[in-house]
């Protein structure tokens, strides 16, 4: 990407309506846009980020066995009013719109229902399964605060998985996968040092689920941990029969915040039963499927990476998400013609900055944008014996051959 070629532009002040430091801090670095409070556009460098998220994911489930689709937002009642999940009463975040022919939609906070009711055509024997099937969907919950950027948004995507079983045992053993799958998640995200599998509410069908909590300051969650962080509580189930039950005592805990990244949960019947889905025995018997479902919030663990990585200086991207690894500047007649080389043959890789403008300012804006290595080729870094690249993290310097920049 040429600088000099894209719409982007770099904002020296941050909106006063957005009070979150990753709101704050992706608006003024160009890779969002704010339509209203929750609702953003992701700009070319924000979209980048997205699929480098969204691609880590991918890959990580689909080496369990997972398979990608991707179903409608829009809603049909019938199949939530089965469930119980329609009602406003029982959920209040939906969205919901009135056809001019009559009748009423939902916009999708979530697809169990859909899902199931998808598979009903496509499961009837203990051959189909067992099934695991994701899919990255924009989702819609009528939140009533929206306040913390792209961390909690009205519109914002997801990952969601769905499994399929004949037996809990089955589901249990695909639910460890999950788990190992999701801790080489966060790692590559650049968030396993940070985030941990926690225990949280399972709600009216199992004691526990497990949620992903990142430590943040500003995380919307109260966690607790013990000292060598091997078990991580959710303040809703910290409690004295919940300690108890593992064995602990409270006072070895330190108390934290965390923001939710992903969550997962063993659901059983919950949805099979009532949406009718079943399959055949081996002996010929009608039995329900048991599932499961595991959840990525995939903008919200943008806003998290923006978070918790940022400086006074702008953002500072893990080199796995950041949407180019280097960030190009010529300076100076050799400078400028020897970036131009070097940007045809990795253009890939390289955000050049190659605008007619101070070079302060195309420094500032490198760090803003928190691109993981600047390279700058100048007539002084030449007699130097080649290129300056900066380490955004570090801010450590050194001259590098152009020979060798790519190795």
């Amino acid at each position: 990407m040429r600088l000099s070629k894209t719409f982007i532009k770099t904002l020296r002040t941050a909106p006063k309506d957005e009070t979150a430091t990753n709101g704050a801090l992706l608006t003024r670095a160009g890779y969002i846009h704010k339509e209203m409070a929750g609702v953003y556009d992701y700009l070319p460098l924000g979209l980048l980020t997205i699929e480098k998220i969204k691609n880590i994911i991918r890959e990580e489930l689909n080496a369990i066995g997972c398979e990608e689709v991707l179903m409608s937002a829009l809603q049909n009642p019938e199949l939530w009013e089965a469930t119980g999940r329609f009602s406003d009463q029982e959920v209040d975040i939906w969205f919901k719109t009135e056809l001019s022919a009559g009748g009423v939609l939902g916009l999708a906070p979530t697809h169990e229902e859909p899902m199931v009711e998808m598979m009903k055509n496509y499961v009837s024997s203990y051959k189909d399964l067992p099934l695991y099937v994701y899919q990255f969907q924009t989702k819609f919950r009528n939140e009533l605060r929206a306040k913390s950027g792209i961390m909690r948004g009205r519109e914002f995507l997801m990952k969601d998985l769905y499994s399929f079983h004949t037996s809990e045992e089955d589901l249990d053993e695909f639910y460890g996968k999950v788990e190992g799958a999701y801790k080489k998640i966060f790692e590559r995200l650049g968030l396993g040092d940070s985030t941990y599998e926690t225990f949280a509410s399972g709600g009216i069908f199992a004691k526990f689920s497990h949620e992903y909590q990142t430590i943040l300051p500003v995380g919307e969650d109260t966690i607790y941990y013990n000292k060598d962080k091997s078990l991580v509580l959710n303040k809703e189930v910290f409690t004295p029969e919940v300690l108890a039950d593992f064995g602990v005592d409270a006072k070895d805990f330190t108390e934290t915040r965390g923001a939710e990244v992903g969550n997962i949960f063993k659901l059983k019947f919950k949805y099979s039963e009532p949406l009718g889905l079943k399959y055949a025995t081996e002996d010929n018997k009608s039995e329900f499927v048991y599932m499961g479902c595991y959840g990525i919030g995939v903008s919200r663990v943008m806003g998290v990476i923006a978070e918790k990585f940022a400086d006074d200086k702008g953002l500072v991207w893990p080199e796995a998400v950041a949407p180019f690894k280097y960030y190009l500047v010529g300076i100076g007649e050799d400078g400028t013609r020897k970036t131009e080389g070097i940007y045809a043959e990795h253009k890939d890789e390289i955000l050049f900055d190659d605008r007619d403008v101070r070079p302060g300012e195309k420094f500032a804006d490198s760090e803003l944008m928190g691109i993981p290595q600047r390279i700058v080729i100048s007539d002084k870094t030449l007699a130097s014996g080649g290129a300056e690249v900066t380490n955004r993290a570090t801010g450590e310097t050194k001259i590098v051959d152009l020979k060798e920049l790519f190795v």
